[in-house]
């Protein structure tokens, strides 16, 4: 059977169906069930589609896990940003904003269950799903956040060293222990009214520190 590999090298998100969309919905949260046990005969028969089509569109199981990793990265959004006219308030509110989403992306149980496959798979032999979560996870949120820390910057709203290091310690405010906590099982569960709390005290934290 040729099988498409295009998903092992990144497949643009924009390009997929509303019906792609909707397998990569169900592998997700089959993914939540089953972890690293997910096979591709698994998604077809609850996705209610044809292994060979899974074949056909992600290429390999790999392939497929690589189009979930992105199709989660893609629900973290940051709000237009008009570099010409920002002020503090408008970066709080876009700062939150971003955090708000992040978190609720990280914290969910289909990024716990991805994660925890990424990891148990890291090291392995002909796998690079760790490289892959990490390139679509935390450097894409990266390069998402950095040019409004540098509009901030260029703005005197704010002052630091590199938009890394000011990322990383967005990045730690929001976070904290969480993630880690929820990875090794704790089971911790969030409101999306705490998440908007953590959010905004992560921001307020942040400017506190940054603010010029």
């Amino acid at each position: 059977m040729a099988k498409n590999t295009q998903a092992n090298s990144g497949q643009d998100q924009s390009d997929l169906t509303p019906r792609q969309g909707e397998v990569l919905d169900a592998a997700l949260e089959l993914l939540v069930l089953v972890g690293d046990k997910l096979t591709m005969n698994e998604v077809a028969k609850t996705a209610s589609c044809s292994k060979e089509t899974l074949y056909n569109w992600f290429g390999d199981r790999e392939g497929l896990l690589v189009a979930i990793v992105q199709w989660q990265a893609v629900k973290v959004a940051l709000p237009d940003v008009d570099f010409g006219e920002l002020d503090q308030h408008d970066f709080v509110q876009r700062l939150d904003t971003f955090g708000t989403n992040l978190m609720e992306v990280l914290t969910s149980a289909t990024s716990v269950a991805l994660n925890r496959v990424a990891i148990s798979r890291a090291g392995t032999d002909g796998s690079n799903l760790g490289g892959i979560v990490l390139k679509n996870g935390r450097f894409a949120m990266g390069a998402l956040l950095k040019p409004l820390l540098e509009a901030g910057k260029k703005e005197q709203l704010l002052t630091f060293a590199t938009s890394e290091a000011a990322y990383r310690c967005f990045f730690g405010l929001l976070l904290q222990d969480i993630q880690i906590r929820m990875l090794l099982g704790d089971e911790l569960s969030l409101s999306k009214g705490q998440v908007k709390k953590q959010a905004a005290e992560a921001t307020r934290q942040f400017m506190k520190l940054h603010s010029i």
